[in-house]
């Protein structure tokens, strides 16, 4: 029997972490802050007008007895999270976990579409993780893993999903070349692409039934999908055991899209 270490508390494996999810007041974004905080982290929500839903989840992590943050930015802002990064430097001296889940788009056959649509999806999508991860570098000296969360729609066509999907496939591009960059600073960069879950973001696809009874049919694994399952992979990301797992794009859809 291995000898019982008295410095390690299992049931938080993450003590001590520090956690920076942006979009962390509702849906994956708000299961992953109550996912991590619930394994030790303390936790910054980056919000950018759901002030009140973000404090409600940081009343919530202060009640664990994890320190906890909100901050408005829009990510899609350079200026914007360099000012949040600010507030963030006065509570915290160091980040562990970034995960860039704050998403923008417009449902439109891509025709119907111009550059201002697609420019607001690329900066709020994509290049948000690369504006987060050069805010967070200087303060992740011990390591760490920055997750970028993606879809389906990265790869496969999707109505009415033209320019979000091409955010997506760049996010992911973005997300191995970062690997790369910042793997020997110990630091991994990953994405998680969830299924089909029935967030507040859902509600506004016109088609939202259909997606979630072909969801049903086609996902082994299914009937649903839940944001406290896609944030129980990120958790699984940002674990000392997913050490050597980086520039990766890890599914979460209960086997939707190997189903056809």
């Amino acid at each position: 029997m291995a000898a019982f270490c008295p410095f390690f508390d299992m049931s938080e494996p993450l003590s001590g972490k520090v956690a920076f999810i942006s979009g962390g007041s509702r849906g994956i974004g708000r299961a992953t802050a109550l996912k991590l905080a619930a394994a030790g982290c303390d936790v910054a929500i980056l919000y950018y007008n759901s002030h009140e839903e973000s404090e409600a989840v940081c009343e919530l992590i202060r009640r664990m007895g994890r320190k906890a943050l909100a901050v408005q930015a829009d990510v899609a802002n350079p200026g914007s999270v360099e000012e949040a990064f600010g507030e963030f430097k006065k509570e915290f001296d160091r980040v562990d976990f970034v995960i860039s889940n704050a998403a923008l788009g417009v449902l439109k056959p891509a025709l119907e579409m111009g550059l201002k649509h697609f420019r607001r999806c690329m900066e709020t999508n994509a290049l948000a993780l690369n504006t987060l991860a050069q805010n967070a570098v200087p303060m992740m000296s011990a390591g760490g893993s920055i997750i970028g969360l993606t879809s389906l729609g990265s790869e496969r066509a999707i109505p009415n999903y033209t320019f979000i999907g091409a955010s997506k496939a760049a996010l992911e591009a973005l997300a191995r070349g970062l690997a790369q960059e910042l793997g020997p600073q110990g630091i991994r960069v990953n994405c998680v692409s969830a299924g089909v879950v029935d967030t507040d973001a859902l509600k506004h696809f016109p088609n939202r039934e259909h997606l979630l009874a072909e969801y049903e049919t086609r996902t082994p694994l299914g009937p649903t999908l839940s944001p406290e399952q896609v944030a129980d992979a990120i958790y699984l990301l940002c674990l000392p055991e997913a050490a050597m797992i980086t520039g990766h794009t890890l599914f979460v859809d209960g086997g939707y899209a190997i189903s056809g």
